[in-house]
């Protein structure tokens, strides 16, 4: 049950060691408050956590509002801009809402990484600088390339691995789980403990949940997530458009179905992948609602998409005047920002009363009778 869905073990044979000597372990998971949603992909992480918990381990969550302020250099090819203290604590709370999803309330303990770091002076600082060289830093993969091609790295950026790792010290980490792009960061831990004279953490990680396009990694920046916070009409519908290539590997990083036995009937064509990703979908679905409103969600999809049906639920939107097609899609909500309004029309995407539009000068007048309008997949909306 711990090794599923595992990609690699740091170290293996100290890892089995662990886990058979019957102690508690600390199990660290850090993520910093950059975004207000936790998605699928993080919930890839929170199920291992919750299976190490379910086996009497402690889980220890940390928030990193401080090394928001820095921001993860992990996979970025320049520096993050700066967060407000103001929205890293708005995003903070949301994230202490949505783990309890996954995890025991009772079982977990929850620290903010602020409460050491407020705290740490500049010579303790300068100490923990001392645990990790330049040289060695420039080896990961994202600070190499910016260096070879002339991009600023900010000595912020240097320290952020550092911080990370001195969370591991602080907290006595047995283990640490992440994903696999924060594989660098986590070994870095394992330097800071031994700098410290503590025993270095096992480094556990997974892979990377690609999102609903079936190419990059899950992420709101890339708007391929999956939120769980999301309707359980857009859980559903989202995740049966995820790619058939990607059915296996959701069902192994977040389901607990045998995943292998489901690859055998999809091969041997028992078991049909749009009915495989029906029943994922529901059970998905049920992990971030409940398993009625999961049922509510598929009966809705089969009407909507198998039998071409209006939705039962489809909002209302009034204009008094002649409004471009642009607003009306950005202000009813079926859009997160103008721009993405225009590129659904001009990728064809935008359907009234079943007629395709993909001028973005189109005005709709105040109809006579409502009318339809239909914004990608799952976007439905009656204006009148």
């Amino acid at each position: 049950m711990l090794k599923r869905g595992i990609l690699e073990i740091i170290e293996e044979g100290e890892f089995e060691r662990l886990v058979s000597s019957k102690r508690a372990l600390n199990i660290k998971f850090g993520v910093d408050p950059t975004a207000p949603d936790i998605h699928l992909g993080h919930m890839v992480l929170l199920r291992k956590l919750k299976s190490f918990q379910e086996l009497g381990h402690n889980i220890i969550f940390i928030i990193g509002d401080f090394t928001a302020k820095i921001g993860d250099p992990s996979g970025r090819d320049k520096t993050r801009p700066s967060l407000s203290i103001e929205k890293i604590k708005e995003n903070a709370l949301t994230y202490t809402e949505q783990v309890f999803k996954t995890l025991s309330f009772e079982k977990t303990k929850i620290l903010y990484n602020s409460s050491w770091f407020d705290k740490m002076s500049l010579s303790e600082l300068i100490s923990l600088s001392f645990s990790y060289t330049v040289s060695r830093m420039l080896e990961r993969d994202d600070f190499t390339l910016r260096y070879k091609d002339g991009k600023p790295i900010a000595i912020a950026e240097f320290l952020y691995p550092l911080l990370q790792g001195y969370d591991s010290y602080v907290v006595k980490a047995d283990i640490e789980i992440g994903g696999s792009d924060q594989k660098f960061n986590m070994l870095v831990g394992r330097e800071i403990q031994r700098f410290y004279s503590q025993v270095p953490q096992i480094v556990i990680t997974m892979p990377l949940l690609e999102g609903t396009d079936g190419k990059l990694k899950m992420s709101k920046s890339y708007n391929n997530y999956i939120g769980i916070k999301e309707k359980e009409k857009e859980i559903f519908g989202k995740i049966m458009s995820v790619p058939d290539a990607l059915i296996i590997k959701y069902y192994e990083l977040l389901t607990d179905e045998n995943y292998l036995i489901i690859k055998e009937k999809i091969e041997n064509g028992s078991l049909h992948p749009m009915k495989a990703k029906e029943d994922l979908a529901f059970l998905i679905t049920s992990s971030c609602h409940s398993k009625h409103k999961a049922e509510e969600a598929r009966e809705e999809f089969i009407k909507v998409f198998s039998r071409k049906e209006i939705p039962g639920d489809i909002l209302e939107y009034k204009i008094d005047k002649a409004s471009l097609l642009v607003d009306i899609i950005y202000q009813s909500g079926l859009s997160n920002s103008k721009s993405e309004a225009r590129r659904l029309i001009l990728q064809g995407g935008v359907n009234i009363s079943e007629k395709k539009i993909k001028d973005l000068n189109f005005q709709l007048e105040i109809p006579k009778q409502p009318i339809i309008l239909k914004v990608g997949k799952r976007g439905f909306l009656k204006v009148c």
